[in-house]
């Protein structure tokens, strides 16, 4: 037996493989083997190459709090880039679901005969057509503004997520 692995499966694969592979190969090919700290951030590396050019400077700015210990510094900012991340996924998500409402709405408008509107139960907005209310219903939608132009009439309502 064979499996069919997708297009898209292949290619998330494959970028879950170079992500591994950026975490690891810097450890294991000891990369930071001749520093005292070997993976700082890049504050910690900019302020030592102002030092040593620069040994009078003096910053303009100081920073509002200043964390105890580099541990808890680590945790703020994994905190940040967490919160960053959920963010953004939950921006993207709502963003497909309306794309994908629109979707539906649309196919629900042009598919009154249940064929196109994407559930597979043959229901259109709130009532299901079967049987003999099929050709009339689907006589109804094509002689809707909606249908004559291209579905920019009134039979469709926006999606917007807030039900207006």
């Amino acid at each position: 037996m064979s499996v069919k692995i997708s297009r898209n499966t292949r290619i998330n694969g494959l970028l879950l493989l170079v992500v591994v592979a950026l975490a690891v190969l810097p450890l294991a090919l000891g990369l930071g083997d001749h520093k005292e700290q070997p993976f700082s951030g890049s504050d910690g590396e900019a302020e030592t190459a102002i030092t040593e050019l620069d040994p009078d400077y003096e910053p303009w700015f100081s920073p509002l709090y200043e964390p105890p210990s580099g541990e808890i510094e680590s945790a703020l900012f994994a905190l940040q880039a967490a919160l960053g991340a959920g963010f953004l996924a939950y921006y993207f998500g709502l963003r497909r679901g309306r794309r994908q409402g629109q979707a539906r709405a649309a196919a629900a408008v042009t598919g009154a005969d249940g064929a196109a509107d994407g559930d597979g139960d043959g229901a259109v907005g709130a009532a299901a057509v079967t049987g003999a209310d099929a050709p009339a219903a689907k006589a109804e939608a094509e002689s809707t503004p909606a249908a004559d132009e291209g579905g920019a009439g009134a039979a469709a309502p926006p999606v917007d997520g807030r039900g207006v």
